[in-house]
């Protein structure tokens, strides 16, 4: 297996910094069933319009979104589906380590309801 190119590692170390910002999940989400315009995100994610617009145009320059003018205002929508099925991915197993730590947490509780000595005493 031949190494992967240090362009391509950075192409994919790029696509996923987009995804790395907070706002711009936020923005991806409100586009997730129809297209807005710059004023609804505002309003929406209660921020700046200069704050929502530089985000917008980091997603739509990487290929996220689409754009679309109407009179005076600009209508952004999701250009890439496939978007959601990786917040998805990442969603589950984000779930899933929550609900295993649950489980780790609810099986010390138990034991030291139960009378069992807490882990720090058996230790000793």
């Amino acid at each position: 297996m031949e190494p992967v190119s240090t362009e391509v590692v950075q192409q994919v170390a790029e696509y996923f910094s987009i995804l790395s910002e907070p706002m711009r999940l936020r923005l991806l989400n409100l586009l997730r069933h129809q297209e807005r315009c710059v004023q609804e995100l505002v309003e929406a994610t209660e921020t700046s319009q200069a704050n929502v617009s530089k985000h917008l145009k980091v997603m739509l320059q990487a290929g996220f979104l689409t754009r679309r003018t109407e009179g005076t205002s600009a209508y952004y929508s999701v250009s890439d589906e496939l978007t959601f099925e990786l917040c998805q991915l990442v969603c589950d197993r984000i779930a899933s380590r929550i609900e295993e730590q649950a489980q780790h947490f609810r099986a010390f509780s138990l034991a030291a309801s139960n009378g069992a000595k807490p882990p720090s005493e058996a230790l000793q």
